[in-house]
């Protein structure tokens, strides 16, 4: 799993630690899927689909093959008909929540405050 990691983020790239955290959960996507299955627990991909309607059933396919290999979620396939697969946080993409819940309320505070006030 490291070694896509590593093959996906450009490890010459990353001056600190910040930059590697923003290079593995950055982008329009992951932060939300993270925060649905942290709020949510365990979800099928229908579900995350659901709960995120904008996003296209590939997009959110390859963010999570990548959260999947970043090991911030782990994916679980039931041998039935039809297959029914699982997503779920890790450890560490549990280890996340307390961080994004603070980026929830930063923002809500910043758009009360600045963007949506009269």
């Amino acid at each position: 799993m490291a070694t896509e990691l590593k093959e996906r983020i450009n490890l010459k790239e990353i001056n600190c630690e910040k930059e590697l955290t923003l290079a593995v959960i950055g982008g329009k996507w992951k932060l939300i899927i993270l925060w649905h299955m942290g709020l949510d627990g365990t979800l099928r991909f229908s579900e995350l689909k659901k709960r995120i309607p904008s996003i296209t059933q590939k997009m959110l396919t390859n963010q999570l093959r990548e959260l999947e290999e970043d090991q911030l979620v782990t994916r679980k396939v039931y041998a039935e008909v039809p297959p029914r697969v699982e997503y779920s946080l890790t450890a560490y993409g549990e280890s996340l929540m307390p961080i994004l819940q603070m980026m929830y309320k930063w923002g809500k505070e910043y758009g009360e405050e600045v963007v949506w006030k009269d």
